[in-house]
């Protein structure tokens, strides 16, 4: 296990973005997963960080192991760092780059760990239904099919969770429009 388990850089606002008093507020966390630390990805993140007042953390400060039938690798970083996500948070973005035409492959390690909470966390597991699920992405070229977003909306609604959409940018091309648009989305749900 890493020294700095807890590795969440947390957005600490002056003003939170919900004024109305009985309205709660939506806690919300950026989880990247890019091979690239200061690549275009967290480029991204650092845009979108600030407009949902949202915590991030790194997927590459775990040490997360491949699912394993059995629950075999219960010495890394996955059940501490899930547990802490979904007890503290209640919308998720995953944040990850295109490589060959899907998501990284830690962000891929992540998604297939959930099986963990089907078989052997159940009751984690099931807080899953009562939250949210978000994906942005970042690549190259602007040929990125509708396939690639499959994996974060079925798996959201295989676990229950409410998936809100997605955003795709190019490098060094965030469109501000699409950009707000997809953070108001997030607001509204």
């Amino acid at each position: 296990m890493r020294k700095n388990y807890y590795a969440f850089q947390k957005y600490n606002p002056q003003k939170l973005y919900h004024k109305t008093p009985h309205l709660p507020l939506m806690r919300i966390l950026i989880i990247s997963a890019s091979a690239a630390r200061e690549g275009f990805t967290k480029k991204l993140v650092q845009q979108i960080q600030p407009l949902l007042h949202a915590d991030v953390t790194d997927l590459n400060d775990y040490h997360i192991m491949p699912y394993q039938y059995g629950a075999a690798n219960t010495e890394d970083d996955y059940y501490k760092l899930i547990k802490h996500c979904i007890e503290n948070y209640d919308i998720f973005i995953f944040a990850t780059p295109v490589y060959w035409y899907a998501m990284s492959g830690s962000m891929k390690t992540f998604f297939d760990r959930f099986t963990d909470l089907l078989d052997h966390y159940k009751d984690l597991g099931r807080q899953l239904r009562t939250k949210r699920m978000a994906a942005i992405s970042t690549s190259a070229g602007d040929n990125l099919g509708e396939a690639f977003w499959l994996p974060f909306s079925e798996a959201a609604r295989y676990l229950g969770m409410q998936y809100l959409g997605h955003l795709h940018t190019l490098e060094n091309e965030v469109a501000t429009e699409n950009l707000q648009k997809f953070c108001n989305q997030v607001k509204k749900s």
